[in-house]
């Protein structure tokens, strides 16, 4: 089979070989560390206590109490947002037929498809003014 591209004569650099051993994620052998050796001076460390002191527990009083009151706002405000989606307090089932499900989904498409029209109503006319401006008027060419 003879080839449409001629014979390059020159040499390219030959290509730096990999190698199987090292430069994997994950492959690399694990560092062998070894423990640092203590001044002599020096004083071994005291374990954390095993009991915490009534300063300690009053902040983490204070802390739940905050974290709660929280919680507790953002439900409502979650809640509150719901009902402002929902005419006449209406509640929505999440067990049911497909029909019942499916009848709250219709809300959704209606409003789409009304936006789809609006859109496509403004493009008309759009062209519509063009069309004037440009054959009727001649006020400009395109």
């Amino acid at each position: 089979m003879l080839s449409s591209r001629p014979f390059r004569t020159e040499s390219r650099p030959p290509m730096a070989k990999r190698s199987r051993l090292a430069g994997r994620p994950g492959q690399r052998r694990p560092l062998q560390r070894t423990a640092a050796p203590r001044p002599a001076g020096s004083a071994p460390v005291a374990p954390p206590p095993t009991s915490i002191t009534p300063e300690e527990e009053a902040r983490a009083a204070e802390l739940e109490a905050q974290i709660v009151a929280e919680e507790q706002a953002a439900t409502e405000a979650r809640n509150a947002r719901a009902r402002g989606r929902r005419p006449d307090g209406e509640v929505v089932v999440a067990s049911g037929t497909i029909a019942a499900r499916a009848s709250d989904e219709y809300r959704y498409v209606a409003r789409d498809l009304r936006r789809i029209a609006v859109v496509g109503g403004f493009l008309i006319a759009v062209m519509v003014v063009l069309e004037i401006l440009v054959n009727a008027l001649h006020l400009f060419t395109l």
